[in-house]
C-alpha cells in the first residue's frame, strides 16, 4: 500500500487533491481512498488530506501516521506544524514553491532521504499562469504523478477533467502536465 498526506490549507483545494489522487488510481485500475482531517474549518487554517493508493482492496480507515509521501501545498506550515512526521526514511516530499530547499530550511529533511526524493515545484504560480488563481491542488497532481511514478499523466487529467469542466478543467491540467514535465525534465 503507498499512502500519502497532504498538508495545506483551508481554500488550497487539500481535500479536493487528496479526492483527485484518488480518482486518478481508480481510473490505473487500483483500489484508492481519499479522506480529510479538519481543525477548525474556516479558510486558511491547517488542513490534512490523506489518500492510500493499493491494487488490493483497502480497509483501514485511521489517518495516516507513517506517510509514504508528503505533498506540502503551504510552506508556511514549516513553522507551525510538524508535516514530516512519520515520513519513512525512504519517503517522497513534493514542496509548492519556487524556493530552493535550503531557503525552505528543509535541506536537513532532504539529507535525511534518498536523493531526488524532496522536491518543489512553483505549483501556486503554475495555477495563476493558466487560470489566474493561486490554488496549486492539480499542478500538484501532475508534479506527483511525475515524482512517485504511481499514476499516469493522463489519468491525473481525466480525474481533473472529471472534478472541473470546461475551460477551467482544460487550464487545471495545463497546469498539472507543466508541473509534471517540470518534475520529470529537472531530474
Amino acid at each position: 500500500m503507498f499512502q500519502v498526506r497532504i498538508h495545506g490549507r483551508g481554500g488550497q483545494g487539500v481535500v479536493t487533491a487528496a479526492e483527485l489522487l484518488s480518482v486518478a488510481a481508480f481510473i490505473d485500475g487500483m483500489h484508492a481512498q481519499a479522506f480529510p482531517s479538519f481543525g477548525s474549518e474556516r479558510m486558511g487554517a491547517p488542513v490534512v488530506s490523506f489518500c492510500r493508493i493499493d491494487d488490493k482492496e483497502i480497509r483501514l480507515r485511521e489517518p495516516i501516521g507513517e506517510p509514504d509521501a508528503l505533498i506540502i501545498q503551504d510552506t508556511t506550515l514549516f513553522h507551525s506544524v510538524d508535516v514530516f512526521q512519520g515520513l519513512r526514511p525512504d519517503g517522497l516530499v513534493l514542496v509548492n514553491s519556487t524556493r530552493t530547499l535550503a531557503e525552505l530550511g528543509i535541506e536537513k529533511v532532504a539529507g535525511g532521504l534518498p536523493p531526488g526524493h524532496v522536491r518543489t515545484v512553483g505549483a501556486s504560480e503554475l495555477a495563476i499562469k493558466h487560470f489566474k488563481r493561486p490554488v496549486p491542488n492539480a499542478a500538484l497532481m501532475g508534479a506527483f504523478a511525475a515524482l512517485s511514478g504511481k499514476l499516469k499523466m493522463d489519468s491525473v487529467a481525466q480525474a481533473i477533467l472529471s472534478k472541473f469542466k470546461g475551460p477551467i478543467g482544460d487550464a487545471n491540467v495545463a497546469a498539472a502536465r507543466e508541473a509534471f514535465d517540470a518534475i520529470k525534465t529537472s531530474a
